[in-house]
């Protein structure tokens, strides 16, 4: 459930964009489908079965990772993770990806940690700008009417 929440989230920040920072009158799925760089995650929340969960009420905040960032994976890893046999799998990536409640940028400090939907701890840095486990954050605070994502340049995995 988380996992979906995560790829619904993550792709509706990145098809959002700046252009619906100011209305956030759509969810963070819709909101990733409409911005047309989150193909990939929004196909994934939709195999995890996710879609309702980060379409509800929220506020979730969603790390999405762009098309490209999934294309960076290990060939066929992608492929893999679809597979309805992977489900638990795609699912807990997914819902690593989401923290509960809404963090913007404003809150951010450095080396804080934040527990996922998934259930273990990211590590958020800000010295020399903001990444989440590594990942780079490269559009922040694009916000949805249950919540806000902020768009990473990597797929982030849990241990």
């Amino acid at each position: 459930m988380f996992r979906r929440t995560y790829l619904a989230l993550t792709a509706a920040a990145v098809m959002a964009g700046p252009s619906f920072a100011g209305g956030h009158s759509k969810d963070i799925v819709d909101t990733a489908v409409e911005a047309g760089s989150f193909s990939t995650l929004v196909a994934a929340v939709q195999a995890a079965g996710l879609v309702d969960t980060l379409k509800g009420e929220g506020p979730f905040t969603v790390f999405a990772p762009t098309d490209e960032a999934f294309a960076a994976l290990p060939e066929g890893t992608v492929e893999t993770l679809l597979m309805p046999e992977n489900k638990d799998q795609l699912t807990a990536i997914l819902t690593y990806h989401v923290v509960p409640g809404k963090v913007m940028s404003s809150d951010l400090s450095n080396n804080m940690m934040a527990t996922t939907a998934q259930g273990t701890d990211v590590t958020i840095m800000t010295e020399g700008g903001v990444t989440v486990n590594g990942a780079n954050v490269v559009t922040a605070d694009i916000e949805a009417s249950n919540g806000v994502i902020h768009v990473i340049d990597a797929v982030i995995l849990p241990e």
